[in-house]
């Protein structure tokens, strides 16, 4: 197997498979593990933008995950993360512009997920094309690039701070609420 078949491959794993639902009685990690995904989705769409001949396995792969696990994702953040964390910084942590710029972000995303669903979807149809030049390729690398961003600013500022200020209690609850979210009972997360 090449490295690009190898690539691939992992590529196709990461975006059909969510982290394990045990790993959700750390919800900071499993958010952390949901951003590599998303990472991976990045890569991907750069490269579904890119392609002459589009890879219709790779574009499902993309589009179960933009259709299943992005949006619990956001959820997560936004009525678990985002609210203890607002609720537990320190005046001189200033989350709420993070946050309200994250947020905001969430809601960009959102819109633009769905144009990118509705858009592959017609790759796989045989109704549209991808390529660089195409709206919709550069819809991707716009979509790709701002994703990187707005992970770099959750890695390195968001999460780092929860770690710090967020409660056991508050640790617990959002992993049950993030569990329920899932349909998973937190004590069988296997």
């Amino acid at each position: 197997m090449s490295v690009e078949e190898e690539s691939e491959v992992l590529a196709l794993e990461a975006l059909s498979k969510a982290p394990a639902a045990s790993q959700l009685a750390e919800p900071l990690d499993y958010i952390f593990a949901e951003h590599f995904r998303q990472r991976v989705l990045c890569n991907a769409l750069d490269e579904i933008a890119d392609q002459e001949r589009p890879d219709h396995q790779l574009i499902k792969a993309v589009l179960r995950f933009l259709r299943v696990d992005f949006a619990p994702h956001m959820q997560d953040e936004e009525h678990d993360l985002f609210p203890l964390l607002r609720k537990r910084a320190e005046p001189e942590d200033r989350v709420d512009d993070v946050i309200g710029q994250l947020t905001q972000e969430h809601a960009a995303d959102r819109l633009d997920a769905k144009l990118i669903t509705e858009g592959l979807a017609k790759v796989l149809a045989g109704k549209t094309t991808t390529g660089a030049k195409s709206s919709l390729g550069k819809l991707l690398h716009r979509f790709a690039e701002n994703e990187r961003n707005h992970l770099t600013l959750e890695n390195a500022v968001v999460l780092p701070l929860a770690r710090v200020r967020l409660t056991a209690d508050d640790l617990q609850n959002m992993a049950m609420q993030m569990a329920a979210r899932r349909g998973v009972e937190l004590s069988n997360a296997d």
